[in-house]
């Protein structure tokens, strides 16, 4: 290099260090400000910068008293400062000769005194340049000198601490993009699995209803509970996030132990293999109602008793549950399931319960299986308030086992019924659906309530048979071709100015969803499987007269009663600022993308996230994440549009529930 100044001898090793900051023509920052500031008052001058030299200039970070952002680099003193490691000092430059005929020092900014301290990487490339300079002579005792090179050492670790951050924030990303994919991959599989689950668990229902012998109720018993064991497994599946989170609702319901473990038993025992003796131990004083999550409690044990069976080839398979301790209100219980199988290495045994952990590598190839399991189970047993533990010999069996409490109850156990007729005379339904198999199930169902049904393949259809014939009743599947269940009804009510009840049925389950359809008009909300007696539940309340019942959002404060250290009055500001500004944001926001403004959307879906997050608003959250997504990408979708009208709608609900506070 042919310069007029000289070059250190690691220039482009030096300038690939710069570069990596991403530091050059930035903008202000408090941070370097501040250290600037700090300068100019630790050595009394009136000159005081923070700057980066780069192939051609001198470029200012932060500066005091220079007025301008950048300099030609041949005719900056800091071009020999950073040759160096230590401080350079002039305390005099009328009498150096380097520089005593530099044109800043013959005129320009007058220095009469300067001191450099280079800006030096970890890697040790001096970058940049922290100075203090004035227009009269002065020296610089040992402290000063000493807290220059400390200010300087902060320079750098605030570089560092960006660019670390800057690195975060685009894994963050990168981890955000791929949780959203693999959520909207599991959102479009849980419509699939849904359906035909569906038609599985309504048309089982309808044969329970139906006259069986003693051998085929059995049958269709367990069939009924594979169902919903199946349908809490694709749920857990869905909402793992959810369960990772601690907002999987546990239910305090009561329910008859003995016999959801005997259920349990009888589902798991034609897995069994010959050589395999299953057993079921159950403690004599052991309680048979309790109040709790009998689903829960299926989901942990067909997990652990489907375990043991799959690697157990011979021995034996125990499952035991022994009362441990009572109080005047609970009962505290054991739970056991112990086997002779392959056991598990000792080196495993502490990482078995994490997600797609298996004991070996063989083991999936062998036996097939996720890993999920174990996981799911250690987090719904921890969400009851319980710790499931492992005891394991390779070669010789394992047992997992797990306390659990449980409330006493005062509920008499009645019989359980078949759906009951209605007393709602003889309806005429619509119904709006496009799948075969739940075309055939709802006209099962509706048929056995004693009603009529008429069936629409799409929304236009739906409209047509509208127009001509006179129905009670709509059931609307949200997800239609040509016309979906959303269209629909806002059809039937601005178009045809109908006040016909419509019922929205739809294998989604999301908060935001069901808000949206009570939105557009719809009265009521079955998320699918359904089971008759919901399904017969909503027909009623909306055929009632006078009958306002809404879906109603539960909103969890925990996080900024946390926040505010229980002050009622930080509470109070926080929610009147989410009432303020919120709802302008989103109607920026509906603006925005009408507009196909995709930065302006990408700004205003990041900013109101941490409002969603302090009061705990996940799916609206989510909605926000999914948009800002699409915003980054440049190209709005349909899934866009959707998640903003459902954004839209949860706000509503949000700030009505805050307002009545």
């Amino acid at each position: 290099m042919n310069k007029d100044y000289p070059i250190p001898d690691n220039e482009l090793q030096r300038l690939a260090a710069l570069k990596r900051y991403n530091i050059l023509d930035t903008l202000p920052d408090d941070a370097f400000d501040d250290a600037t500031k700090l300068v100019a008052y630790i050595c009394g001058v009136p000159i005081a910068h923070i700057s980066f030299i780069d192939e051609n200039r001198q470029w200012f970070k932060s500066e005091i008293g220079i007025g301008t952002s950048e300099v030609p680099r041949e005719i900056t003193f800091c071009n020999y400062t950073i040759l160096d490691t230590k401080i350079l000092e002039i305390s005099d430059t009328h009498v150096n000769e380097t520089f005593k005929d530099d044109p800043n020092v013959t005129g320009g900014f007058n220095v009469r005194f300067y001191a450099g301290v280079p800006l030096t990487t970890p890697d040790g490339y001096n970058i940049g340049t922290l100075c203090a300079v004035d227009h009269v002579v002065k020296e610089l005792n040992e402290n000063q000198r000493n807290a220059l090179s400390i200010v300087a050492k902060h320079v750098i670790a605030q570089l560092e601490l960006s660019t670390k951050n800057g690195q975060l924030y685009a894994q963050r990303k990168i981890a955000e993009r791929a949780v959203l994919a693999r959520d909207s991959f599991l959102a479009n599989m849980s419509h699939e699995i849904r359906t035909p689950l569906n038609a599985i668990i309504g048309f089982t229902d309808l044969l329970a209803q139906t006259e069986l012998d003693e051998t085929q109720r059995d049958y269709i018993e367990s069939v009924q509970i594979a169902g919903e064991n199946l349908l809490l497994i694709v749920n857990d599946i869905l909402d793992l996030s959810k369960i990772e989170s601690g907002n999987l609702p546990i239910e305090a319901e009561p329910f008859n132990l003995k016999k959801t473990l005997k259920h349990v038993y009888n589902l798991l025992k034609v897995k069994v293999q010959k050589e395999v003796e299953f057993n079921l131990f159950l403690d004599a004083e052991m309680p048979d109602l309790v109040i709790g999550d009998q689903g829960r409690l299926n989901q942990i044990l067909v997990n652990l008793i489907g375990n043991a069976l799959k690697f157990t080839n011979e021995g034996e398979v125990t499952v035991s549950v022994k009362k441990i301790d009572e109080t005047e209100d609970s009962y505290s219980l054991k739970f056991s399931v112990k086997d002779t199988g392959i056991g598990i290495p000792k080196d495993k045994l502490e990482t078995i319960f994490e997600r797609f952990t298996q004991g070996e590598e063989s083991t999936t190839r062998t036996f097939g299986g996720t890993g999920l399991g174990l996981n799911i189970v250690k987090q719904l047993v921890e969400l009851q308030e319980g710790q499931v533990q492992v005891k394991s010999t390779l070669n010789r069996g394992s047992e997992f086992f797990f306390t659990l409490s449980y409330k006493k109850s005062n509920f008499e156990e009645t019989a359980v019924k078949t759906v009951s007729k209605n007393d709602l005379g003889n309806l005429k339904i619509l119904l709006c659906e496009d799948n075969v198999l739940n075309q055939k199930l709802a006209k099962s169902v509706i048929n056995n309530f004693g009603f009529d049904l008429d069936i629409a393949q799409n929304g236009e259809e739906g409209i047509e048979l509208l127009s001509q014939n006179e129905y009670d009743l709509v059931l609307m599947d949200l997800q239609m071709p040509v016309k979906d269940g959303y269209q629909t009804t806002e059809f039937i009510r601005n178009e045809m100015s109908s006040n016909i009840p419509i019922i929205a049925m739809t294998a989604h389950s999301l908060v935001g969803e069901q808000e949206r359809c009570y939105k557009v008009g719809m009265n009521a909300y079955v998320p699918k499987p359904f089971k008759q007696s919901v399904l017969l539940k909503a027909i009623k309340t909306v055929m009632t007269p006078d009958n306002n019942a809404h879906h109603k959002r539960i909103i969890d404060m925990s996080f900024l009663d946390e926040m505010s250290g229980s002050d009622p009055e930080f509470r109070k500001d926080m929610i009147n600022l989410f009432i303020e500004k919120i709802p302008i944001q989103v109607t920026q926001l509906e603006e925005a993308f009408k507009n196909t403004d995709y930065e302006n959307v990408k700004k205003l879906a990041h900013n109101m996230k941490s409002s969603m997050d302090i009061f705990m608003l996940q799916d609206l959250s989510n909605c926000l994440s999914i948009i800002e997504v699409e915003a980054s990408s440049g190209e709005f979708t349909s899934e866009t549009l959707d998640k903003v009208n459902i954004f839209h709608c949860g706000i509503e609900e949000v700030v009505k529930i805050l307002k009545e506070l």
